[in-house]
């Protein structure tokens, strides 16, 4: 066994010049403190299902997505352990948003960002990482990722970031003004101010582990529901109790869904996972905006798609209470993809049946999908 292989690519990287590490700290907190809490918002349903429905808006991050916190939360971690110096080329395998955030962040700090994604990343997210400062390396499987990665990372004497890791670890799942603190903290005036369900989807599998941390530390009832794009190793992983799953298969939903279990993901606290098809994903993006007037991304389609069924169990049930989601960023990034039409139709994703489903649900308050 290598005993070099459970350090980072930055293993061999000059002695720490701490001083410029305190200053980047300081950097880096000085953002967040100058960074508002984002917003959670009401989503008015049929006053007789007696469910209230609160989705918290990640677009409103400076980088316009949920991945700004993660970000924020990566750079501090490797600031503080050392395996980001002065200089340090920082380099990031992401189907995106991430990409867009560290790039944000190593331009604060004055540092080189390379990010590895598919391909099939949209060009708007393309553009953004160029807007600030960062270069792409396009490569053609999500499995091609990792490698390419570590390998850029030690051609540069750099630091391979590696969210897929570090996300579950490096965010204080206890609070410290993580996302799960904030959405209880919003909540404490609302008639339901502990939420039957909070629904996430899965990109590292950070953000529902510090979230299922964070429930089950404080002791609340709340549940937990994780949604996955079809193909993705995730819900086969965790229904089967099996870590070894891997489908090779790149998601069709940016930003969530993996082609392999990432170390990030922590099935232990997951309540319920929900498979959702791609097309279905489209549908909920869809009909969010006309709905509420919002202009979310795909991944926010998959959470509302999972969010729609839960509402329909407790409306069945006869229960009241509230669930929380996230927007996890604008439509936008989007524009030639998603909210295409042409674009929709090469990928087969057609949304006119799902979409049927929930205009159903709204007439009748019964899920039929």
């Amino acid at each position: 066994m290598n005993p070099a292989a459970n350090f980072p690519a930055a293993l061999n990287a000059p002695a720490t010049n701490w001083a410029w590490t305190h200053q980047a700290i300081g950097k880096v907190q000085a953002e967040s403190n100058r960074s508002a809490d984002t917003h959670l918002y009401k989503i008015e349903l049929p006053e007789q299902w007696g469910v209230d429905l609160y989705v918290k808006d990640e677009s409103c991050h400076r980088t316009g997505s949920l991945k700004h916190r993660l970000a924020r939360s990566l750079f501090l971690f490797a600031l503080v352990n050392g395996w980001i110096n002065e200089g340090t080329t920082v380099v990031e395998a992401s189907s995106g948003s991430t990409a867009v955030s560290e790039a944000y962040f190593a331009q604060l700090l004055g540092l080189d960002f390379v990010a590895v994604m598919t391909r099939t990343t949209s060009p708007e997210k393309i553009a953004l990482i160029e807007q600030f400062g960062g270069r792409c390396h396009l490569v053609d499987n999500a499995d091609e990722v990792y490698s390419a990665a570590s390998e850029i990372a030690r051609e540069n004497n750099g630091h391979y970031m590696d969210q897929f890791t570090y996300a579950e670890r490096a965010t204080d799942w206890r609070g410290n003004n993580n996302i799960a603190e904030s959405i209880f903290s919003q909540l404490s005036h609302e008639r339901h101010p502990e939420p039957a369900w909070v629904v996430v989807g899965a990109g590292t599998g950070g953000t529902s582990a510090t979230i299922g941390r964070y429930i089950r530390y404080h002791g609340h009832s709340t549940q937990l529901a994780v949604v996955d794009p079809e193909g993705s190793a995730f819900y086969p992983a965790w229904k089967n109790n099996d870590p070894a799953v891997v489908t090779g298969n790149s998601s069709r939903i940016e930003g969530i869904g993996r082609p392999r279990v990432e170390p990030s993901f922590v099935p232990g606290v997951i309540d319920s996972m929900i498979q959702i098809p791609d097309a279905a994903s489209v549908a909920a993006m869809m009909h969010f905006e006309q709905l509420t007037g919002l202009h979310a991304g795909p991944s926010t389609g998959t959470n509302l798609w999972g969010v729609w069924q839960l509402v329909a169990q407790l409306v069945a049930a006869g229960e009241k209470g509230s669930i929380v989601t996230l927007m996890c960023d604008g439509g936008e990034r989007y524009a030639g993809s998603y909210n295409n039409p042409a674009w929709l139709a090469e990928k087969g994703l057609d949304p006119a049946p799902h979409l049927a489903t929930i205009e159903d649900f709204f007439a009748t308050g019964v899920w039929h999908g």
